[in-house]
């Protein structure tokens, strides 16, 4: 069947690519994500008060009922639903895929000036009815008005999902069936929901009632965060949870939807919300506490017999309320410090013929594989579970970037992708300096966009087992509704088409064009997105004199609309047009902005320069850094700017468990007395502090000598800008090494992980 699809997907792909003139038809009918195949044509069809529904099998009344609400709320308009065994040459008709087309969720949408038909199979007839929607004016009206089209449509991804974190924060049941009318607006159809973690226990479990007594309320949450010991609370009681009857009230809600809920229960880490109401199942016996602050915890379920019971116990009553063929049980960013500790561990370890802590979490994880393959339901981990063996029959959720789906898809395991770098809506989607707080990291509408699930280390074969992808949405720093639409908004939008839209017929610049008329839509249903997508792009660039830097800056829609100031003021369209990379060779601020009709869409960007001996000189790095954090590469810690906080990953470098090695060649002997290195201290995303830095120095770039070297707790003491005074030198060399912060240690954010250094800034003066 596999096969087949594939071969009906690439012929019908193929097809389309070769039709001339479908990036018009898309960009002015805006639909997200693109069908597979769309004709537009002169006729239109006008929707009135009196149109009926007519439903020809009671299959589709649900979706009927479903578009009958959404044109009452927006529109006024309430429809009859009528069944009818044959179709009506008029009015809307819902009927079913009588196709040979084997493709799930499939559907055709054909609007005549006689009516609106559309045929679906699964959830086809409702994908359908959401493309529809896209198609109407979003403008309160009683005769609405749709273009005429013909779509052919399925999707490219079984699995195509958003994730909520609901332990961090916690959202209202009303909410949360929005958020699933949200996945199911962009046809996606799994709804992945964090219900526990250490700061909360959100889920009601009968047997075990101090889960939510207990568990689903803390003492108050951090507020501020500066690294070490530089932490401060609020003394607020927090907290919820959702009771069965509201667990049952979503899920069949979100049936109705087509969108399956796949619940998360952690373990065996992130569980302290649950210890702190059954300590018992701990390895130490507690007192614990729900946590207040964010991060990594040594605190874990200890692999007894009584809490494998417990866990069943908790898993059963999970399993009878969520119909899901998945169930999710975390797995990620366990410690493993109280196991190592623990004698019951230890002699559990010896008996199972476990050579290691990571093979006692993989014990674990298959214990409750096994209980969930008896009840007919599947495992699914995040890809920490594939560290000491994986289960079974696990599926892999990759976070960690897409090694872990490669790994699983070479083992023979299904995948689902969420690499952070793409699928990670916590993230600052444009400069910090204009957004609201993020977690960290920097992931763009169009870096989204860009993301491929399917790598292509894999052959043919393993290819097969990439079920598709996922946005995820962590909350330590969304705490209101209206801040999970705009993180969400419109990036969902772009990760929809990427699941949905064959590889063939993608292009951002049109996808760019049908998103700037669907957030009329946005504004019609009151979602609260970002505007980022207007934002101007900036790009430092060495000069071939080495004396300065050139400043380039972009807009993606009209170049001449830029304008900028150098003096600190806010831009306006009397400022500077902006009309060549500017060169800068001295210190400076430059603010720029993008304007249209004489009015600023989106943000201020704003840069500092401090130009130095160092700035736009050649550095060789002797240890590269991870790819995920190389943006602008060596050139990168000498442009000239120093990277902003909050920080985004395209402004530093980062290195995971490894050194910062760079030599700067000044180009021919240079005095200087100062050496100043830009670090960052973010340890709640897993940042630390170097364990040392030393400063040396040479003339032929062979043969260096040390100039000072300082260790943790003078690095510790200057926090960010680590200056070495060094009297009076010259050199045409000057080289700094960091030696890395090395395992996080418990009780630390990611404690058992390899820390990150990240440098930004090498000033030399």
């Amino acid at each position: 069947m596999k096969n087949k699809y594939n071969f009906l997907f690439l012929l019908l792909a193929v097809l389309i690519f070769f039709s001339g003139n479908s990036k018009n038809v898309f960009a002015q009918l805006s639909v997200i994500p693109k069908p597979i195949s769309i004709e537009q044509t002169s006729e239109y069809y006008v929707i009135k008060p009196e149109t009926i529904i007519y439903i020809h099998d009671e299959e589709w009344r649900n979706d009927a009922e479903f578009f009958r609400n959404y044109l009452n709320s927006y529109y006024g308009l309430n429809p009859t639903i009528l069944f009818s065994p044959n179709l009506v040459e008029s009015d809307i008709n819902l009927y079913t895929s009588r196709d040979k087309m084997n493709v799930d969720d499939y559907y055709k949408l054909d609007v005549s000036k006689n009516g609106i038909f559309i045929l679906g199979k699964g959830g086809g007839t409702l994908y359908g009815l959401q493309t529809l929607i896209q198609l109407l004016p979003p403008e309160k009206n009683k005769n609405l008005k749709v273009p005429g089209v013909k779509i052919v449509d399925y999707p490219k991804f079984k699995w195509r999902g958003m994730h909520l974190d609901v332990c961090r924060h916690f959202f209202q049941k009303e909410f949360i069936k929005r958020y699933i009318d949200f996945i199911a607006m962009y046809k996606m159809n799994t709804f992945h929901w964090h219900l526990t973690d250490d700061q909360g226990w959100r889920i009601e479990i009968k047997k075990y009632p101090k889960l939510t007594e207990v568990g689903a309320w803390r003492k108050g949450t951090i507020v501020s965060y500066k690294g070490r010991d530089e932490k401060t609370f609020d003394t607020i009681p927090y907290g919820g949870f959702y009771t069965q009857e509201d667990v049952k009230e979503i899920v069949e809600y979100a049936t109705l939807r087509h969108v399956t809920i796949v619940p998360e229960i952690e373990m065996p880490g992130h569980s302290l919300a649950a210890l702190a109401s059954y300590p018992e199942y701990s390895c130490t016996g507690g007192p614990f506490e729900v946590e207040r602050e964010w991060g990594v915890f040594e605190d874990v379920f200890c692999p007894t017999e009584k809490t494998f019971g417990f866990l069943e116990d908790v898993l059963t009553e999970v399993m009878e309320l969520f119909p899901s063929q998945y169930i999710h049980i975390g797995g990620d960013e366990c410690p493993k410090d109280r196991w190592k500790k623990c004698e019951y561990c230890q002699e559990l370890m010896k008996k199972e013929g476990l050579k290691d802590e990571n093979e006692l979490q993989s014990y674990f994880t298959k214990r409750i594989e096994k209980f969930l393959d008896s009840k007919g339901r599947k495992l699914v981990g995040w890809d920490e579970i594939l560290e000491g063996g994986i289960a079974p029959n696990a599926t892999i959720m990759s976070w960690r970037g897409v090694q872990g789906g490669i790994d699983a898809s070479h083992q023979g395991h299904d995948v689902v992708m969420t690499p952070g770098a793409y699928c990670y809506f916590d993230h600052y989607q444009a400069d910090p300096l204009n957004e609201p707080k993020a977690i960290g990291g920097y992931t763009t509408v169009e870096k989204v966009y860009s993301f491929n699930p399917v790598p292509e280390e894999l052959n043919k074969d393993e290819k097969l087992h990439i079920l598709g992808a996922q946005g995820n949405v962590w909350t330590e720093y969304i705490a209101t509704t209206e801040k999970v639409e705009y993180m969400v908004f419109p990036r969902i939008a772009a990760l929809a088409e990427v699941l949905w839209t064959p590889i063939i017929l993608k292009n951002y610049d049109d996808f760019r064009a049908r998103l700037l008329k669907h957030f009329k839509l946005l504004d019609f249903l009151h979602i609260n997105y970002s505007h980022s997508i207007y934002e101007l792009k900036t790009k430092m660039i060495p000069l071939d004199s080495k004396d300065g830097i050139s400043f380039e800056i972009k807009s993606d829609f009209n170049e001449k609309g830029i304008y900028y100031t150098k003096d600190g003021s806010e831009p306006s369209d009397k400022s500077i047009n902006y009309t060549s990379p500017l060169i800068i060779k001295k210190s400076e601020k430059i603010k720029a902005g993008y304007f249209e009709n004489r009015k600023q869409i989106g943000n201020t960007i704003e840069k500092i320069f401090n130009i130095n001996k160092a700035t736009g000189k050649n550095v060789t790095l002797n240890i590269p850094p991870n790819e995920k954090y190389s943006f602008g590469g060596p050139f990168t810690v000498v442009d000239g700017v120093t990277g902003q906080l909050p920080w985004v990953g395209k402004e530093w470098l980062g290195f995971e468990g490894t050194d910062f090695d760079a030599v700067v060649d000044l180009g021919s002997v240079q005095k200087f007395s100062k050496v100043i290195v830009d670090l960052l201290d973010a340890q709640i995303s897993w940042i630390y502090l170097p364990k040392s830095i030393e400063i040396f120095i040479s003339d032929d770039g062979i043969n260096f000598t040390s100039l000072k070297k300082f260790g943790a707790e003078e690095i510790i003491k200057q926090k960010r800008a680590i200056t070495f005074e060094l009297g009076n030198q010259s050199a045409s060399y000057v080289k700094v090494v960091a030696g890395n912060y090395g395992k996080i240690p418990a009780g630390m954010p990611g404690a058992g992980e390899n820390a990150w250094l990240f440098v930004d800034e090498i000033s030399i003066e």
